[in-house]
């Protein structure tokens, strides 16, 4: 079969007025970025509020393993299932990063049949969207060290400065940097460094917040630093929410583009899920909602760490209501969550799926804690036997769920049918009771070993003194309501990424917490998780090259 670049060049796209007419979507309502992309304007945004929402599915997936799992295939190729089934479908995923475009991934808009098309733009700068929210974060922190420089009117305690710099790259060499060296004209020598954009702050604001106003107020709360005093400065103490949100401005509005088979897909934001809450954009999601019957989402890495950002952060802000979940397995990774090392799961062992189903059965669990449905797809490779398959359908019975394989990969929406039928069936029997893991009125300390202990299945949480003191200190100050984001390793549910299966018993060592108040929730990271990833060995950057037809080769 060819490979995904040569699919999605292969394929005849629509021109994007036809995708956005098939949602009942003007010309005057969206903003083309040449044939096939294109923005939906905010009045018209804006116009949808009174329609009544459809129905949410999430898509989310085991732990992550080498030997891949497809959750954003299995998402295209879902809403394309739906779409031949007869549904008014539409997708939501997140923008890729350059950083594991060119580190480990290679490109991230699915793959086979099931891909956001063009892929090439999306996987490559597509609406610039990631530039402008890097340009305005940056600019932040450009003007808190320009109010330090010129007198410090607010009082900074430069020893207590809480914003770092972003840039779009896996660039472990600039995780922990001296700025401001050379002389009193180049500012006040401190200590700083970067996090990748996906894991800025004003990355979750702009897929948190829900109009320009919203969006400029969670920009203005923004805590920069600290006076001496511990009380916060912000970003609208500094002046710089206006110039942000403009910059910001076109970057809010939702991208629109299409499968390979026509079904309509906004792909807009885009924070990690082990860093960051893992979801696209809040105004994505239910401009959608208002305009299809079916909305397909996904949330990044596992279960335990996507679904449980995208319910009890994002639909908890959101005030949405997930219909069903669907929780994406492979054969392959099962085998190795058994125990069967990556160059050996093309042989057949049931015996190894079946102690690896463990971990598929800990996601169950925690899935319905959230009062979801959940139906599994089985993303099918062609190594696959029919007795391993078996062995995964009747794990799933045993626990009360549906497995259904999918071939969504080599066939398109012709292979996800099956899965479209059986997750319309959970839909429409209104089994969904939805409510988030904890309460608003939990302590910040109480929602982290929540869960620790209900989704981790931790014995104990391990805070570091300093951290346990700021989130006292939070707490006095009026954020104690706010929800959390963990960020941990998506490997496995402990700390330790080597621990795969279904880890129980240990202790979560939380080192570090930080508050992102614009955003509205504080972030807890566990163990040696970093906010600045670093490139692999050999990284996908070294196959990515033009050829001599000036097309772009290696993006997979």
């Amino acid at each position: 079969m060819a490979s995904d670049i040569e699919i999605a060049r292969a394929a005849t796209l629509k021109p994007v007025t036809e995708i956005a007419a098939g949602l009942d979507i003007p010309d005057d309502a969206i903003e083309p970025y040449g044939r096939t992309k294109a923005k939906l304007t905010g009045d018209f945004i804006a116009g949808l509020k009174q329609r009544p929402r459809g129905k949410l599915v999430l898509v989310t997936a085991i732990s992550p393993t080498p030997a891949g799992e497809g959750k954003t295939t299995t998402t295209v190729g879902l809403g394309d299932g739906l779409s031949r089934i007869g549904k008014t479908a539409a997708i939501c995923l997140r923008e890729p990063s350059l950083g594991p475009c060119f580190g480990m991934k290679g490109g991230a808009a699915g793959g086979g049949r099931a891909q956001a098309v063009p892929m090439e733009d999306i996987n490559l700068h597509f609406t610039g969207d990631f530039h402008a929210i890097t340009s305005a974060h940056n600019l932040l922190a450009a003007m808190l060290d320009n109010h330090i420089h010129w007198g410090n009117a607010l009082e900074i305690d430069t020893r207590r400065i809480a914003l770092r710099r972003v840039v779009d790259m896996n660039d472990r060499a600039l995780r922990d940097i001296v700025i401001g060296l050379g002389g009193p004209a180049n500012g006040i020598p401190r200590e700083s460094g970067f996090d990748i954009t996906v894991a800025s702050e004003v990355m979750a604001i702009l897929c948190l917040a829900t109009d320009l106003d919203d969006l400029k107020r969670r920009l203005g709360d923004i805590v920069v630093a600290e006076r001496a005093d511990r009380s916060p400065v912000t970003a609208r103490d500094l002046g710089a929410d206006g110039a942000m949100t403009v910059l910001l401005k076109t970057a809010f509005q939702p991208n629109l583009v299409q499968t390979l088979e026509h079904t309509p897909t906004f792909i807009h934001g885009g924070p990690f899920a082990n860093i960051a809450h893992g979801c696209n954009s809040l105004v994505a999601t239910d401009t959608a909602l208002r305009l299809a019957d079916y909305v397909v989402t996904e949330a990044g890495f596992g279960a335990d760490l996507g679904a449980e950002k995208f319910f009890d952060i994002k639909c908890r802000k959101g005030g949405l209501s997930p219909d069903a979940a669907v929780l994406v397995a492979t054969v392959r990774a099962l085998k190795m969550n058994g125990g069967v090392a990556k160059d050996e799961l093309t042989t057949e062992n049931t015996a190894a799926v079946g102690a690896g189903c463990a971990n598929l059965g800990r996601h169950i669990e925690n899935l319905k804690q959230f009062g979801v449905p959940v139906v599994v797809a089985i993303n099918h490779f062609s190594a696959d036997t029919e007795a391993e398959i078996d062995t995964v359908k009747a794990y799933c019975a045993e626990h009360g769920v549906e497995a259904v394989l999918a071939t969504h990969w080599a066939e398109g929406g012709a292979g996800t049918q099956a899965l479209a039928e059986a997750v319309v069936a959970q839909v429409e029997g209104g089994k969904a009771q939805f409510k988030p893991l904890y309460e608003d009125d939990l302590s910040l300390e109480e929602k982290i070993e929540t869960v620790a202990r209900r989704i981790y299945r931790a014995a104990d949480v391990s805070i570091d003194k300093a951290a346990r003191e700021q989130l006292k200190r939070w707490q006095e100050a009026g954020y104690g309501d706010l929800p959390v984001c963990m960020a941990k390793t998506p490997y496995s549910f402990s700390a330790d990424p080597a621990r795969l299966g279904a880890a129980e018993g240990h202790v979560l060592p939380v080192r570090e917490v930080r508050l992102s108040a614009g955003a509205g929730f504080v972030v807890a990271i566990c163990g040696t998780i970093m906010t600045m990833p670093g490139l692999p060995r050999k990284p996908a950057a070294l196959g990515i090259d033009l050829d001599a037809d000036g097309r772009i080769e290696g993006l997979f």
